[in-house]
């Protein structure tokens, strides 16, 4: 997720730009082998101390589920607040709230029923109206969520709630016959409903204690020591631009964790961690791309799969990228081939694809906007299409063609800023452009992002987008569909000469959706994915890999292949006796 989503980027993944988000279907647990025999260190020495998935951003934009579009928020969020279901190690659907569902026969409602005697962290009773009303706010358009709207479009009349239309969908597609049942009614059937139902936007909150401090406002999230979670933690403190503490929740209906403390401390650069990680301030540390080689022979290393694919983006309402043409040259020029080997020493992996390798969707046939396989660019296919897309303009020179900036997130990473280079100088000596940078807050290009048609950047990072769910939908229409948050580079959305066909394909990608035989789904997304990747709807570069440097002590701390920890698997992480080990103690 980054948003977009969401929007979601994990402290080790390296690259401060990955957002929400945030799916895939492979095995790919990330914890610290051998886990038996590892005795239990004493109660006050059982706190972790990390900053997975949080380095990279001074601050939260926000912690709300309902609109946290990134990932760094995502893996706070995802320690405090669950809803209906969630996704298991290997991404699949598994109870959370819900300790069962029915599915109709139509595909069109979904009836979950509640574990019973379930509460929020504070004592009070959580029921099916608490998840009644936390998707309907979701909706409301005073809270101006981008997630919700997108994530769970196919809520029976969400889009009306959500325009201002009607007032809630509370006794419409919402309906709670009793204290531990609801009722979803959706527009239409889709095959990944449950999965997009995992996905933060859902989560339950605390009507009180929204209500208590502002609904739709950010006051409440300044409180969350007095409760409005049910996740497997509860706020002890939260210092903004500093660090957020965790306690247990006495109240989860879970396996209860046992840690005393988890402790997020935040870092706007990510090569900050490994410095306090060796002095042990820290119980895991990104890896510099400059210590990657060496640091992977280190036995506290690891490295596994991570669904994230880095991105840069051409923003269709703007020259010179509204011409296919000139961006399908600025792709060509690039050799994905030299970055993966020389920027990132081969700890992620080149690639052409928009839904990445390890997950339900990825296509292996799929090719460049040559038509080749190829990651290694293709400079004199590039130089012929620049001077078609040239002509089509009306430029008779370089020089004619505006100035283009190219704005990225860099986070403090060094590595991020070296891959900028290295395509300023591949686009110079291939096309003849000069390309200037701008490397700018991450937060900034969230809200740029956010102005849709009016977004002002023109060529820019994605940033990275991390699987939210395991469906290929969550790659193609929640990315480039009418209308969604995410199509900021404004796919069909345009006035250029092949809108009309872009729209075309929007249509496709929602008919894929709602497809029902599973088969023709994923031919029908392969085909749309093609055509995407033939357009440069996205430039993707590379598929991350997940790794960095963990303290032996650490044990059971277990991350999916989307980078995050399923919320049950809090009570099987500990801190043993082994050493070396943060000399932290409960406060």
């Amino acid at each position: 997720m980054s948003l977009t989503k969401r929007m979601l980027f994990p402290l080790f993944c390296l690259l401060a730009m990955l957002m929400v988000a945030c799916g895939g279907n492979s095995a790919g647990t990330t914890s610290t082998p051998a886990q038996q025999n590892h005795p239990k260190a004493p109660d006050n020495k059982q706190v972790l101390i990390t900053s997975v998935g949080v380095a990279g951003v001074s601050d939260f934009d926000t912690l709300d589920p309902a609109k946290a579009p990134d990932f760094n928020a995502q893996t706070a969020i995802s320690v405090m607040f669950t809803g209906l279901v969630s996704l298991d190690d290997n991404l699949k659907i598994k109870p959370q709230l819900a300790q069962s569902w029915d599915k109709s026969a139509d595909g069109y409602t979904y009836t979950f029923h509640l574990r019973p005697n379930l509460k929020f962290n504070d004592g009070t009773p959580l029921t099916s109206h608490d998840v009644a009303y936390s998707i309907d706010r979701a909706f409301q358009p005073a809270l101006k969520s981008t997630t919700a709207p997108n994530y769970l479009r196919y809520i029976k009349d969400s889009d009306k709630l959500n325009s201002g239309a009607i007032k809630t969908i509370i006794g419409d597609s919402l309906l709670t016959p009793d204290d531990n049942t609801i009722i979803i009614k959706l527009s239409k059937p889709v095959a990944y409903f449950l999965d997009a139902l995992a996905f933060q936007s859902s989560f339950v909150v605390e009507k009180s204690l929204l209500q208590k401090y502002g609904e739709f406002g950010t006051s409440w999230l300044d409180h969350l020591n007095e409760g409005g979670g049910d996740g497997p933690f509860k706020v002890k403190s939260y210092m903004h631009n500093k660090e957020i503490v965790f306690v247990p929740n006495p109240y989860y209906y879970g396996a209860k964790p046992q840690l005393k403390e988890l402790i997020m401390p935040l870092y706007q650069h990510v090569d900050t961690t490994k410095k306090d990680y060796e002095i042990g301030r820290l119980d895991d540390a990104t890896v510099p791309q400059v210590d990657f080689a060496r640091d992977k022979q280190r036995k506290d290393f690891f490295q596994t799969l991570f669904l994230a694919i880095s991105y840069y983006t051409m923003n269709f309402n703007q020259k010179p990228f509204d011409n296919i043409h000139i961006r399908q040259a600025f792709a060509l020029a690039i050799n994905k081939d030299l970055l993966a080997k020389n920027v990132w020493k081969g700890s992620f992996v080149a690639t052409n694809h928009i839904v990445p390798e390890g997950m339900y969707g990825y296509n292996p046939n799929l090719t460049g906007p040559d038509g080749t396989k190829s990651t290694a660019g293709n400079p004199q296919k590039a130089k012929a299409l620049l001077q078609q897309g040239m002509q089509e303009e009306g430029y008779s020179s370089v020089s004619q063609i505006p100035p283009i900036t190219l704005t990225f997130a860099s986070g403090g990473n060094q590595a991020v800023r070296d891959e900028v280079a290295a395509m300023q100088q591949m686009w110079q000596q291939a096309l003849g452009i000069t390309v200037k940078t701008n490397d700018i807050d991450l937060n900034t290009i969230f809200t740029d992002q956010g102005l849709g048609a009016n977004n002002p950047l023109s060529f820019y990072t994605g940033p990275s987008w991390v699987a939210d769910y395991p469906d290929p939908q969550d790659w193609i229409t929640l990315q480039f569909g009418k209308g969604t948050a995410q199509n900021a580079m404004n796919f069909g959305e345009n006035k250029g000469p092949d809108a009309a066909a872009e729209q075309a394909l929007q249509a496709q990608m929602l008919e894929a959706d709602t497809t029902q035989d599973p088969t023709a789904r994923l031919q029908a997304y392969n085909k749309i994915e093609q055509q995407l990747v033939n357009d440069v709807a996205w430039l993707p570069v590379e598929q991350q890999t997940f790794f960095g440097l963990r303290k032996p002590c650490v044990q059971g701390f277990g991350l999916s292949d989307q980078g995050l920890t399923n919320p049950d698997d809090w009570g099987k992480t500990y801190i043993s006796t082994d050493q070396p080990c943060v000399n932290a103690t409960v406060s």
